[in-house]
């Protein structure tokens, strides 16, 4: 087995409005790609969100009471604060610096995935911009999917990734936040190991696998590879959904 991931090249800065799988299929001829089946197309959420208008300028924001007194907390800007409250179904914690949510989407993360980092608006760039994650990135990832195949013919799988960190341990890692055409996670239950052992609790989340793989390619800070192109995915293509990453709330042990 051999699994290739291709950081693609020429990806401009991306506006609202662009349409973004037009950009990947001429990336993927400037990078030399030939697009086959079974391939998958991992994105940076940034782009995306971008994409989608889900920009917002801070200088628009009135913080609501709430905002303000949990702000106070967490030393934040609140006006941000009253974004993640937007972005939230409900705050778990507020320390100095961070506040972590169960955020719309229905996956806990630091600060409703808003980002301040490689956001600039078209206006004044003193102006604070700050980018929300994409309204329905399962959607997201589908749209793209689909415009890709009516271009090119290829059956492929799409993925929407972003940066989160993991209770327990330190630093960030790459994953799904949602996708089309590829599995979430894969069931071996029942499948034998080695030593002929039954498999009974082994579900792997492929999705997020990959997602961190791919991260290590972009990089996080000022490399500018927001996509990258994998071959070798070692599992068939099929339809994969962010629910069944998250945990139900009710088998959380975290919270």
């Amino acid at each position: 087995m051999s699994l290739t991931l291709s950081p693609l090249l020429s990806i401009p800065l991306i506006r609202q409005d662009n349409n973004l799988a037009d950009i990947l299929v001429k990336s993927l001829q400037d990078t030399n790609i030939e697009l086959k089946d079974d391939d998958i197309i991992v994105l940076a959420q940034k782009i995306v969100s971008k994409s989608e208008g889900r920009m917002v300028n801070l200088a628009t924001v009135t913080p609501s009471q709430r905002a303000i007194e949990l702000a106070q907390k967490a030393e934040k800007d609140p006006r941000v604060i009253e974004l993640m409250l937007q972005e939230s179904n409900e705050v778990l914690r507020v320390r100095v610096g961070t506040i972590i949510v169960e955020h719309k989407l229905g996956f806990v993360c630091a600060n409703a995935g808003i980002d301040h980092s490689n956001v600039m608006g078209n206006g004044d760039k003193n102006e604070e911009f700050v980018l929300l994650l994409p309204e329905n990135p399962d959607q997201s990832a589908r749209n793209i999917r689909e415009q890709i195949k009516h271009i090119t013919g290829k059956n492929i799988g799409v993925m929407i990734i972003d940066s989160h960190g993991r209770a327990w341990r330190n630093g960030t890692v790459g994953i799904c936040i949602g996708l089309s055409g590829l599995p979430a996670v894969i069931d071996e239950r029942g499948w034998k190991d080695l030593f002929g052992y039954t498999l009974k609790v082994t579900v792997v989340g492929v999705a997020d696998e990959l997602a961190a793989a791919a991260s290590l390619v972009m990089g996080q800070a000022a490399e500018g590879i927001p996509v990258v192109h994998v071959r070798g995915f070692p599992y068939p293509l099929g339809e994969g959904s962010l629910r069944e990453l998250i945990r139900p709330k009710g088998q959380d042990m975290f919270r």
